[in-house]
């Protein structure tokens, strides 16, 4: 029986277990990510691991999501961040010099490898075939470490790709078709693995938009095959000795196949406010439109600007619309800036923003009261754009480009613009890496400085075996991490700050939630299904940790939340019976008794002593996930062991 490129990968970096579906497997990790926002919490945890250096093939640490200076904080940060890389063996990428999903893609992507990153679209370089998986903090400063990753073996899923796109539809349309079939927790235990005939028409920059945004789907990662596409990629950026060939054996065999014929999709866009809620342009219609942005991870490339670029030439942004560009790496910037194409973009009216996340992560560029914003990104939750009035639909940037001159949601093949693509292809990436510091061999001289904004992380204490607290919040489905630790210019620099930071937790929906859980230490919260889904900021658990919640119960959780509570010794509970749910309310008083057994049986008995009622939740943890709740979360139970050992 032949093999999938996701096999292939899993096999060759096994450590520890069996590549069996739905049991855990430790993975070799090669080479790890970081960016600014999680970056301070994730290298504060590896330096209390007390290593030397980093044990990766690479690690990176990339300046990208606080990038607005309004005070020290972020500036701080930096500093911190740059000083301990450069300690520790890891190279470090400047402000400015792009988003670190867009440089890793352009200078750091090799098939075949192993890629942990602290950011939940590390998934991107999937589009060049390396099993690039999103995680917490936590789990990424222990693969620099050299700990193994440690992954329930998901299902592979084959979405096969036939046909060829037609004019003005895009890679961005074929993820939003998946998610229109799979939905946003269609992919929890699952790889997506693309293949047929129509993946020889994509370039890596369509690949890459297309893993990057599986993943909304809740997926553990997205991956293309290494193919002659991926050659030409990475000849043109100078790196051909790091390209492979990696294809799925003929007879591989996979546990789901989807099917898509690309001449059949059309301009789609994700309406507000979730990225599975697709619909056609057409479908649509005229929606007025008072804000378009491109760029962000998604969609910032050079073949994507150069798009944009070719659309706004000779024609003008409409009056009621504020168009904002951000490329998404210096070297993007600086091709099109060469080649005139920046010219043309900003004589359109356009604003061209730093090479950054920028409004992605709320970073500015927040849209007006009751506007519609249309985005090249790839999350649209309530409240992420920094206005909770606004209606933020996703689309491709041909989409994005005709709306900012119509004024309103247009398909663009409704509108007759002429526009030839055909010879937007690069021999030649213009290569500088001078803004990628590599580390110092002089671990001796250097100085480590942390500004007066880092603070220490919270720690757990060990489990009991009897919990007793009040549900401090009750919330609905699909609830995101950016419902639980909001992001944005005004909280965004106080990522390493968690005492300050935890007062904002669950604020756009409930502002009384941090002072409730303060006055009622030990609490509890209560959660739908799909409960953590969106970005793997651990922030969302360290929050509630610091605020003193014991126990999240939900109908389900997202992968990487639900780690993330695990690695802070909060245990992740499920209704066992989902119409529970319905029984109890906020602030009703809660206990679960014997524990100990509880998690080892994988149930426990809940009473809500308020309704005199009593319910089961399912707990269910493999060893090393029991030992971390017992410890009280990840970096207990390695000090405990390590003691041991000693």
């Amino acid at each position: 029986m032949g093999k999938n490129i996701v096999d292939k990968i899993l096999s060759a970096h096994l450590v520890e277990g069996e590549l069996l579906s739905g049991t855990t497997a430790g993975i070799k990790i090669d080479r790890t990510l970081t960016q600014d926002s999680t970056g301070t919490m994730a290298y504060l945890q590896l330096e209390a691991m007390e290593i030397d250096r980093v044990k990766t093939k690479r690690s990176v640490a990339y300046i990208d999501h606080n990038m607005l200076q309004q005070g020290f904080e972020n500036a701080d940060d930096h500093k911190y961040i740059q000083t301990v890389a450069n300690k520790y063996g890891i190279y470090f990428s400047k402000p400015g010099n792009g988003i670190c999903h867009q440089v890793n893609l352009e200078r750091f992507s090799v098939p075949g490898d192993t890629l942990l990153g602290s950011d939940s679209h590390t998934p991107t370089a999937g589009g060049v075939g390396m099993l690039a998986i999103g995680a917490g903090g936590l789990d990424v400063a222990l693969a620099m470490a050299g700990e193994p990753y440690y992954i329930k073996v998901p299902k592979v899923v084959k979405v096969e790709l036939s046909g060829r796109l037609s004019p003005m539809v895009t890679s961005k349309d074929i993820i939003l078709e998946v998610l229109r079939r799979q939905t946003v927790k269609g992919g929890v235990g699952k790889i997506y693995e693309y293949g047929g005939e129509g993946v020889k028409n994509l370039s890596v920059p369509q690949r890459a938009t297309i893993t990057n945004m599986g993943a909304e789907l809740g997926a553990t990662t997205s991956i293309f095959p290494s193919d002659e596409k991926t050659k030409e990629y990475f000849k043109a950026q100078g790196r051909e000795q790091d390209w492979l060939e990696l294809k799925a054996d003929k007879d591989a065999v996979y546990d789901e196949i989807i099917k898509i014929d690309l001449s059949r999709l059309e301009p789609m866009v994700a309406a507000p406010h979730s990225p599975d809620n697709i619909k056609t342009c057409r479908e649509i219609g005229k929606v007025k439109v008072d804000q378009v942005a491109i760029g962000s991870c998604t969609n910032s490339s050079y073949e994507d600007l150069m798009k944009v670029s070719k659309i706004l030439k000779g024609r003008k942004v409409a009056d009621n619309v504020s168009l904002v560009i951000a490329p998404g790496s210096r070297q993007v910037m600086e091709m099109i800036a060469r080649n005139g194409a920046l010219g043309d973009i900003i004589s359109s009216g356009a604003r061209i923003l730093e090479t950054s996340c920028g409004p992605c992560i709320g970073m500015g560029q927040s849209p007006g009261t009751d506007a519609v914003s249309v985005r090249t990104f790839n999350r649209n939750f309530y409240g992420r754009s920094g206005t909770n009035s606004a209606s933020v639909y996703l689309s491709s940037p041909e989409v994005a480009a005709v709306t900012a001159i119509t004024g309103y949601l247009t398909d663009p093949r409704d509108i007759d613009f002429n526009v030839d693509f055909s010879d937007i292809k690069v021999d030649k990436f213009l290569v500088d890496d001078s803004m990628i510091i590599k580390p110092s061999d002089n671990v001796d001289e250097i100085e480590v400085i942390r500004g007066p904004n880092i603070k220490p992380f919270p720690l757990n204490s060990r489990l009991v075996d009897k919990l007793e607290g009040k549900i401090i919040i009750k919330t609905d489905d699909n609830i995101t991490t950016d419902h639980i630790m909001p992001s944005n210019a005004k909280l965004l620099p106080f990522r390493s700050n968690i005492p300050y930071l935890s007062n904002f937790c669950f604020s756009t929906i409930d502002e009384g939630f941090a002072d409730k859980a303060k006055q009622n230490p030990g609490g509890f919260i209560v959660g739908g299904e799909n409960y953590g889904q969106g970005s793997s900021r651990e922030h969302a658990a360290l929050a509630p940790l610091q605020l003193g919640i014991k126990g999240v119960i939900a109908k389900s959780f997202a992968r990487i939340h639900k780690a993330n509570l695990i690695n802070s010794g909060i245990i992740p509970m499920e209704f066992e019976n989902p119409e529970d749910y319905k029984k109890i309310d906020q602030m009703d008083d809660m206990e679960i008794d014997n524990i100990f057994d509880g998690i080892k049986n994988g149930k426990l008995l809940v009473r809500d002593k308020s309704k005199n009622i009593s319910f089961n939740v399912l707990a269910v943890f493999n060893e090393k996930e029991i030992d971390m709740l017992l410890a009280g979360g990840k970096l207990n139970s390695i000090k405990f062991r390590k003691g041991v050992s000693e």
